[in-house]
């Protein structure tokens, strides 16, 4: 289910995109996820992104990391522990490793590229747990375009567009590679809106966001984005329309902001 927090966040991404200006090594944005059951918008679980430097034997790279842990109190219910991550260009947000490590309601499911920007493929594993417990493994090599990102390259990538020399009613399209198949995306810029959050009242830009190729989004209208209108781009609100329902992801906190 939670899946679709992140999947709405990567869905505003790279366009207009040059250097990060944006994202700082050290920072920490903790969110509250929210789905509507029984038409009243239920707080279920918390989401929280995290950047920090990781020194290799070549140069030091920037771990991008998102996880999505329900409270307590709905375990029971249906138990979520996904892990996110991208490594990438801390100047460029380049990725060159992504993986993601997903726990649902007891389903588990792990994926991994590696990022050959050169020849633009990925080098792709899928494993999956089985009924009976024993894990199943495919690899894949993969052919992508120029512009593709893995999904948490994509939701920090956000926060370096040039939104704010964007024209109300400006669509762009967009290119995410997600369980091994490109998405197509297109972004539409509504104009600035202010609105009141955990963090404040905020100025912001507002996003809407619809799928070509997929169902996972319904709607034209009805997945909206906001980033803060300042250097740092925050998404501070995000309001998501599936198959099953809809939900809403509100910013908690902001810790160790760039700008």
């Amino acid at each position: 289910m939670y899946k679709y927090f992140v999947l709405l966040l990567l869905f505003a991404s790279t366009l207009g995109f040059t250097q990060n200006t944006a994202v700082s090594m050290t920072e920490t944005l903790k969110f509250t996820a929210a789905y509507n059951m029984s038409g009243i918008m239920t707080d279920l679980a918390e989401v929280t992104m995290e950047t920090s430097p990781v020194k290799t034997s070549k140069a030091t790279l920037l771990r991008l990391k998102c996880t999505a842990t329900t409270y307590s109190k709905w375990d029971n219910f249906f138990k979520i522990r996904d892990l996110y991550e991208s490594y990438v260009s801390p100047t460029t947000l380049t990725p060159y490793l992504y993986k993601r490590d997903i726990n649902e309601g007891g389903y588990y499911k792990f994926m991994q590229y590696k990022f050959k920007h050169k020849t633009k493929t990925v080098e792709s594993i899928k494993k999956k747990r089985r009924g009976d417990g024993t894990i199943w493994e495919e690899k894949k090599n993969l052919n992508i375009g120029s512009s593709t990102n893995d999904i948490v390259t994509t939701i920090y990538k956000i926060r370096n567009l040039n939104l704010d020399q964007a024209t109300s009613g400006k669509s762009f399209p967009l290119t995410v590679l997600f369980d091994n198949k490109e998405y197509k995306i297109t972004v539409v810029y509504l104009g600035t809106e202010a609105i009141n959050t955990a963090i404040g009242k905020k100025s912001c830009y507002k996003l809407g966001i619809s799928v070509t190729n997929s169902s996972v989004l319904k709607g034209s209208n009805d997945n909206l984005l906001w980033l803060t209108a300042d250097s740092n781009k925050v998404p501070v609100f995000a309001k998501f329309k599936i198959a099953v329902g809809n939900g809403e992801l509100k910013i908690k906190s902001a810790s160790g902001l760039k700008n």
